[in-house]
C-alpha cells in the first residue's frame, strides 16, 4: 500500500495544475474512476494523508511508471487528487474535503462500493 505520512507537514513545492473546487464535474470524476487502476489508486489515497508515487508501494509494481503516471494525471485533472512536485518527487493526496463539499457522500459511497467489489473478487478466488 502507499506510504502513509500521518501528521505530515504540508510539502513545499509546486502544486501541479488542478481544477478549482467549483470546476470539478461529476462526470469527469466518475469517468476517471471508471478504470480499475484509478479506482485502486483512489482507495489507496483515501487511506493516507499523503502518498509518494512509488509503484510497488501503491500495489502497482506490475505496471510501467509511465502508465501509473498517466493514471495519476487523469485523477488530478478530474479534481480527484492534488499533486505537489518537490524536485523529482511527487506527493499525492486525495482532495477528500473538496469532493465532499462538492458531492456530499460520494467518496464514502465509492469507497464502500470498491470494498464490496474487492471482497466479492476475493471470495471468487
Amino acid at each position: 500500500m502507499a506510504v502513509k505520512q500521518k501528521g505530515w507537514v504540508p510539502v513545499e513545492g509546486e502544486l501541479l495544475p488542478q481544477p478549482d473546487i467549483q470546476d470539478i464535474r461529476l462526470a469527469k470524476v466518475l469517468n476517471a474512476l471508471g478504470d480499475p487502476v484509478r479506482m485502486h489508486l483512489f482507495r489507496a489515497f483515501a487511506t493516507d494523508d499523503q502518498c509518494d508515487c512509488d509503484c510497488a508501494r501503491l500495489g502497482l509494481g506490475h505496471l510501467h511508471k509511465s502508465t501509473v503516471s498517466h493514471h495519476m494525471r487523469v485523477l488530478r485533472e478530474a479534481g480527484v487528487t492534488s499533486t505537489r512536485a518537490v524536485g523529482r518527487n511527487r506527493h499525492v493526496a486525495l482532495r477528500r474535503a473538496d469532493l465532499d463539499a462538492r458531492f456530499p457522500g460520494l467518496v464514502e459511497a465509492l469507497l464502500a462500493a470498491g470494498a464490496a467489489e474487492e471482497a466479492a473478487e476475493g471470495a471468487e478466488r
